[in-house]
């Protein structure tokens, strides 16, 4: 069966290109639809401001007429500035069949490489300021908030494309049945005791537009040298954290003050997925409904994210951090599971850290790079 590759453009052909993702993953229990209203924005070039950093070319694969897969291709100024040449691709989302991937592969690439780039590198939906990475195990869990999902067969795919492994990244979890270990408690008690110069103070959404700042400065000096890592720039990182208020809390959003200066951040998110998986991409009929009752559903959490400044990278911030998430989480809920993610592999700090406090590899997450 002939299959098509047709170039696309944002915002006219949005709902056809986020359609065939609902078309492939209709009945899978462990992928979350996401909310349909929130992703067109995201890929709108007119309400998103990456698009004023990124340049973006999606297709849609069709066989005998019917749209079977997608890829998107984009070249990053941020990513250019530290890494010349390397391209990214995300959204690559297929039926089981070689062809569609196979025509949508060569499709992006072959985009990438008229606009100059020496490398492909993904899955990133767009950059790794975004969703990225494929799920190599656990495809029989859901993933928490904000972290992609896809089916088994997709590894397969890319090992016949012969698209090289770059870097694995990892969650980490902790189950109920265990809590942090008590010398950890000890570490951070006493570290906080020694040391009145560090304040640990809640984010508020009253204080939205002075705190975004300072994480802001503190995001983009803590992940400066991680693999992969693209700049966010001031328009966009406040348009992200915009769309994130819905779903923080207070309760589990922390910045560390070093004698008045943002030197650490973390951030946990309630696991929307488990209410978003109902809503099934809309918040109508009933999509509102379990948003407002959330709180009956949610037993997890995820550590979206946890950095530190470099000039502080020597002090135990990350513990007390850590376990004020813990101890507010464990009194808000009955919770179940706590995860840590996306953990670099090579990030063996973080990794020695996370171990430390009792959490286990559960998953992983790959990112690819071929030449062109």
């Amino acid at each position: 069966m002939s299959v098509e590759i047709r170039k696309v453009e944002f915002p006219r052909d949005i709902n056809a290109f986020i359609g065939v993702v609902f078309k492939i993953y209709a009945g899978n229990p462990y992928w979350v639809p996401p909310l349909k209203m929130d992703l067109k924005a995201f890929l709108n070039p007119n309400k998103n401001p990456y698009f004023k950093t990124a340049t973006v070319q999606p297709f849609i694969a069709y066989r005998n007429g019917e749209a079977v897969g997608t890829i998107a291709a984009t070249v990053d100024q941020g990513v250019q500035e530290h890494e010349p040449g390397v391209g990214l691709f995300g959204f690559f989302d297929f039926i089981d069949d070689p062809a569609v991937s196979e025509g949508l592969w060569k499709a992006a690439t072959r985009w990438l490489r008229d606009q100059g780039m020496k490398s492909a590198r993904g899955p990133a939906n767009f950059c790794l300021n975004h969703e990225f990475g494929l799920i190599i195990d656990g495809h029989d869990d859901m993933p928490m908030i904000a972290n992609p999902y896809n089916a088994a067969y997709y590894q397969g795919h890319y090992e016949k494309l012969d698209i090289p492994k770059a870097r694995d990244w990892f969650t980490y979890e902790m189950d109920r049945t265990k809590s942090p270990p008590e010398i950890i408690r000890k570490i951070a008690d006493r570290f906080m005791s020694r040391h009145p110069e560090v304040e640990i103070r809640p984010m508020k959404k009253s204080e939205f537009e002075s705190q975004v700042d300072d994480f802001w400065e503190l995001y983009n000096d803590a992940w400066e040298h991680n693999w992969g890592h693209s700049k966010f720039g001031r328009e966009e990182f406040l348009w992200a954290a915009k769309r994130l208020m819905p779903v923080l809390d207070e309760r589990l959003a922390f910045m560390a003050y070093v004698d008045g200066k943002p030197a650490a951040a973390s951030i946990t998110l309630l696991d929307y997925n488990q209410v978003a998986k109902k809503m099934n991409g809309s918040i109508f009929p009933f999509g509102w409904w379990h948003y407002l009752n959330a709180g009956k559903t949610i037993d997890r959490i995820r550590v979206w994210v946890l950095g530190v400044k470099q000039e502080y990278q020597k002090l135990p911030l990350g513990a007390p951090l850590y376990l004020k998430t813990w101890d507010n989480a464990s009194e808000m809920m009955k919770l179940q599971k706590a995860e840590a993610s996306l953990i670099l592999e090579d990030n063996h700090r973080m990794r020695g850290a996370l171990e430390k406090l009792g959490l286990e590899v559960a998953k992983t997450y790959r990112m690819y790079e071929a030449p062109l």
